[in-house]
């Protein structure tokens, strides 16, 4: 896949050839399944035309400049957004600056200068219910009314739903709700993957030794979405590519600090020993195991890490 960082024709002829496209557009924050289904739509046209495919997406999430009081944290880091657009096999992926100047944009102006100027779009494929633009006044209809001058096509895709009884569609928001009440399998259930979060290894309280349950403090960056607190069985893949199955603590540690403003995420790697300080993991959260909750002192707290361990390898078996 390419990425194209400048939304100009020159920029997508010398990566792609002068070919028109077959485009969708969206944060694309979680390259959930219902993204997936819209890039498949865009992929099919590609190969009915002869196109090329793009998605066009933010270098940040809209929010994050619109309503920064409120924005969502979000599913997945920049890297790993490009990592998973990659892997649907779209040919590029146009990564437009979004600040606040292009927050102002008029949705017309956006569409002649990205998807027609520098695109020469042929087929636009979005969700039923995409919006863009300033103030979001940009949507299906009005990419319908421009497509007459600007000679293509627009299709829009009906969302995806979820697959158990609850009559909602796929969403980043669904997602996050579902980490929100620590439900990683519901939230994997409509990534179509485990809920994955990376970080540097740093300096933690040195107390994991003393207990005899050593854990890599893995720092992630504040703007990405956690489960809630608690124990979870997780994979943590490591700078070399291995791969261990871990006890993860996630939360404030409330039997050594009372009062802790921050979760802190500790993975404890089975059956693992060696160095892990400076290197940057990836940990896939696969089962909630318990709640956090506060021991009455060590040892009640060893004993409940050693269940927390055995439960952990049962739930990756």
């Amino acid at each position: 896949m390419k990425v194209i960082a400048a939304a100009t024709r020159s920029a997508v002829v010398a990566a792609l050839g002068d070919r028109r496209s077959v485009v969708t557009i969206g944060a694309y924050d979680g390259v959930h399944l219902g993204h997936r289904a819209v890039i498949g739509q865009v992929r099919s046209q590609t190969d009915k035309l002869g196109a090329v495919s793009v998605v066009v997406t933010f270098d940040r999430h809209p929010a994050s400049v619109v309503r920064p009081e409120s924005a969502p944290r979000l599913l997945i880091d920049a890297e790993q957004k490009l990592e998973l657009l990659a892997s649907t096999g779209v040919d590029a992926t146009l990564v437009v600056p979004f600040d606040a100047a292009q927050s102002n944009e008029a949705p017309a102006d956006f569409v002649r200068r990205v998807l027609v100027d520098a695109l020469a779009v042929r087929v636009v494929i979005v969700g039923e219910d995409f919006h863009f633009g300033h103030k979001r006044g940009g949507n299906v209809q009005l990419l319908r009314e421009m497509s007459v001058q600007y000679d293509y096509q627009v299709m829009p895709v009906r969302l995806v739903s979820r697959a158990d009884e609850v009559d909602e569609p796929v969403s980043s928001t669904a997602i996050r709700r579902a980490l929100a009440g620590g439900d990683v399998r519901r939230a994997a259930e409509m990534l179509g993957r485990d809920h994955e979060v990376r970080g540097v290894v740093g300096p933690g309280d040195q107390r994991g030794h003393t207990v005899g349950f050593p854990t890599a403090n893995v720092q992630v960056d504040a703007s990405i979405c956690l489960p809630a607190d608690g124990v979870y069985a997780a994979l943590v893949t490591l700078s070399d590519g291995s791969r261990h199955v871990a006890a993860v603590n996630l939360g404030r540690r409330p039997t050594f600090h009372e009062h802790a403003e921050h979760s802190v995420l500790e993975a404890h790697l089975l059956d693992f020993s060696g160095d892990l300080y400076g290197q940057r993991l990836c940990v896939a959260f696969r089962a909630f195991l318990r709640g956090e909750r506060k021991f009455s002192g060590i040892e009640a707290l060893k004993s409940q890490l050693a269940l927390d361990v055995e439960h952990a390898r049962l739930a990756m078996a």
